[in-house]
């Protein structure tokens, strides 16, 4: 974005104070959504070595994590000792899908640019276990036991506790430069699976992605489950032509069937939460029932904490069909953002986006810094800033560069913006 000093002082900061050498317990999934991910970023966007060292020592402190019987790693490590635990709240002490699954890309990373295969057999390990396991219905639950390796609760969310699990899969394909054929073998799948079984249509004509316990599917969505639009459609947007039927092309055929479709009807349901409340920014989950359509009906339900999964929906949509309305639709929300959430110290979350006086809850998520202002930047820039067939973003938005092309390089690096 042109802030060479900001990031300067932040690199300063950075080589002179940050230190993991600490007796603190910490989630793995999101110090490495966060961490590992954002130090490699910054590694590749500047060449600077202090970031690569920085992910690498991380990296080892969360290895410990994986010494289980089956090497789905625990929730939590501490970074001195190395002892490992799952979350109390988790069903029959499981490992979270989406935690164990949210590690692949930055784990391959972080092989690649080490030449220690350490971490990458570990996630590919993870990788194995889940292949080989049976699924009800073809679905994924959201949890897995790291000692037996069976599932646990018969839950299944493409929102939270699910949600980036799917998003890995494909993303670990095209960061491969699309030869990691099990990773887009295992996506297919499920996200078949997840199109059979979860997706509804309303009276009023939305579609949504429900939730699927015990059978039963829940009629209502997370504003997380949102980023499901844009994974949908860089998953047709980057499909061989001779995955789909007939020779079609992405979004016409069967296989991945109507998925570019279905991307623009989640993104238009995922609008219309946020344009149905009073502050045009949406709720973290909406329901649809009865007269209630992509509606938070319940006050817990009606907060809003800066969340980047609609915005980065639009960005992928805007960037693969051109459609004006995925700018205007965010031009929506960054006027929303500025009249609802700018506050003196930064933006804050806000309690009820009902509410036409919002009511903050004074808190910065780092990933509206990560992630919701980056895409809301990238999808008023030109194509050639972070272009997707030479970048991946993690969940997390922290862009990391196709391996292969990398690895081929002859003359230079994946540039960051255009000469």
């Amino acid at each position: 974005m042109g802030l060479r000093k900001e990031f300067q002082e932040g690199a300063a900061w950075v080589r002179q104070h940050l230190d993991f050498d600490l007796n603190v317990e910490v989630s793995v999934f999101e110090v490495n959504i966060r961490f590992v991910g954002g130090l490699l970023a910054a590694y590749y966007l500047s060449g600077e070595q202090v970031f690569l060292a920085k992910a690498v020592d991380l990296g080892k402190r969360l290895l410990p994590a994986f010494n289980t019987p089956t090497g789905i790693p625990w929730a939590m490590v501490n970074l001195k000792t190395g002892v490992g635990r799952n979350w109390g709240w988790a069903s029959g002490g499981c490992s979270v899908l989406a935690e164990i699954g949210t590690l692949h890309l930055e784990f391959e990373q972080l092989s690649h640019l080490t030449g220690n295969p350490i971490f990458s057999e570990k996630v590919r390990n993870i990788r194995d276990v889940l292949d080989r396991m049976t699924k009800p219905q073809g679905l994924y639950p959201n949890y897995v036991h790291p000692s037996t390796g069976n599932w646990g609760q018969q839950h299944v969310s493409m929102g939270g506790l699910g949600d980036s699990f799917y998003e890995y899969l494909l993303k670990s394909w095209l960061m491969s430069g699309k030869m990691d054929e099990q990773a887009r073998r295992m996506y297919n799948e499920a996200i078949e699976a997840i199109l059979k079984h979860l997706l509804r249509r309303t009276p009023g004509g939305l579609t949504f992605i429900g939730e699927w316990k015990n059978g039963f599917v829940e009629r209502k969505m997370g504003h997380l489950a949102c980023f499901a639009g844009g994974m949908l459609a860089l998953g047709v947007d980057s499909t061989p032509e001779e995955l789909t039927a007939d020779g079609g092309q992405a979004g016409e055929a069967s296989e991945p069937k109507n998925h570019l479709e279905m991307a623009a009807k989640i993104a238009h349901t995922c609008h219309e939460s946020y344009d149905r409340a009073a502050v045009k920014l949406g709720p973290e989950i909406f329901r649809f029932d009865g007269a209630a359509e992509a509606v938070g009906t319940r006050h817990v339900e009606k907060y809003y904490i800066l969340r980047p999964e609609v915005v980065e929906t639009y960005f992928y949509l805007w960037r693969i069909t051109k459609d004006p309305k995925y700018r205007e639709w965010g031009w929506e929300a960054v006027q929303a953002l500025e009249r609802n959430c700018r506050v003196q110290g930064g933006y804050s979350g806000i309690r009820d986006v009902y509410s036409s006086v919002p009511s903050h809850d004074d808190v910065q998520q780092s990933f509206f810094l990560a992630e919701t202002l980056k895409y809301l930047f990238l999808l008023f820039s030109d194509d050639s800033v972070l272009p997707l067939d030479q970048w991946v973003f993690s969940t997390e938005a922290h862009p990391l560069p196709v391996i292969p092309r990398i690895v081929n390089a002859t003359k230079q690096e994946p540039s960051l913006v255009s000469s």
